[in-house]
């Protein structure tokens, strides 16, 4: 199969993009002829990663641009964005991929603090950075969303709640931005399982089989798998598509359990 070209002269912005499922979404955006911008607080790896995705295509060192930024930040977010448009021309795809979650157990011991940090972050961040996507091109020219939520935020976990909850309210943002932004802005989101990054490796390492056990595909999921659909929802093929939480998650929720 040879890689469709169908970002050509379009481009991209994915908060978090330094490693895991950011990483992949602006590697497949790139192959596919994207130019894009990665975000992340860590200088170095950012740097990393953003000469990886330079020396993945030919001319990718004119089509990657990263930008050190913490998604919680007013400032950041405008300067993510508007060092965006300033070198590309365009910001025609924004993906909200940024997660955090410090809080794990029983919500009645929580530390408020952190609950309200993941909040901030998770869902607070994601629309300032459709509000400033919107402001400085999208309203005006048009564009698409995908949102990175997870299949903690459609069934109750128990173990990341606050976390759960924060993407449970991701989604519903994702619903509200498709209907207040759309003709010109398609909105959608995404909603993984388990997938074997360096941020879910507490729930995994040392136990695999036994974490991939309940999956119908019995595996976990990989950073390509979930890059695959996002692409998909942010391009023309996905022209009559807004408002969707789509489930990449090996068949887990069909089972009935999380």
């Amino acid at each position: 199969m040879t890689t469709p070209n169908d970002f050509a002269g379009r481009t991209a912005l994915i908060t978090s993009g330094s490693r895991g499922i950011g990483f992949a979404i602006a590697e497949e955006l790139l192959s596919r002829g994207a130019s894009v911008t990665i975000t992340a607080r860590k200088a170095d790896d950012l740097d990393a990663a953003a000469g990886k995705l330079a020396a993945s295509v030919e001319g990718g060192a004119d089509r990657v641009l990263a930008v050190v930024a913490n998604t919680g930040s007013d400032e950041a977010r405008a300067e993510a964005v508007g060092s965006t448009v300033e070198r590309f021309g365009s910001l025609d795809v924004l993906i909200n991929n940024t997660g955090i979650n410090p809080v794990f157990g029983f919500l009645m011991e929580a530390d408020l603090n952190a609950v309200r940090k993941i909040f901030d972050t998770n869902v607070v961040g994601a629309l300032g950075f459709v509000q400033q996507a919107w402001k400085a091109w999208m309203g005006e020219h048009g564009g698409a969303v995908v949102n990175v939520a997870s299949v903690a935020g459609l069934r109750s976990s128990g173990v990341i709640a606050a976390y759960g909850a924060s993407k449970a309210a991701l989604i519903r943002l994702t619903e509200e931005l498709a209907w207040q932004l759309g003709p010109k802005v398609r909105v959608n989101a995404v909603a993984p399982a388990v997938v074997k990054t360096k941020f879910a490796e507490h729930l995994y390492t040392g136990r695999e089989d036994d974490a991939a056990a309940n999956y119908p595909l019995k595996r976990l999921g990989a950073p390509e798998d979930v890059a695959g659909l996002v692409a998909f929802l942010a391009s023309d093929a996905a022209s009559w598509i807004s408002g969707e939480t789509v489930r990449v998650d090996g068949g887990l929720l069909a089972t009935g359990t999380l």
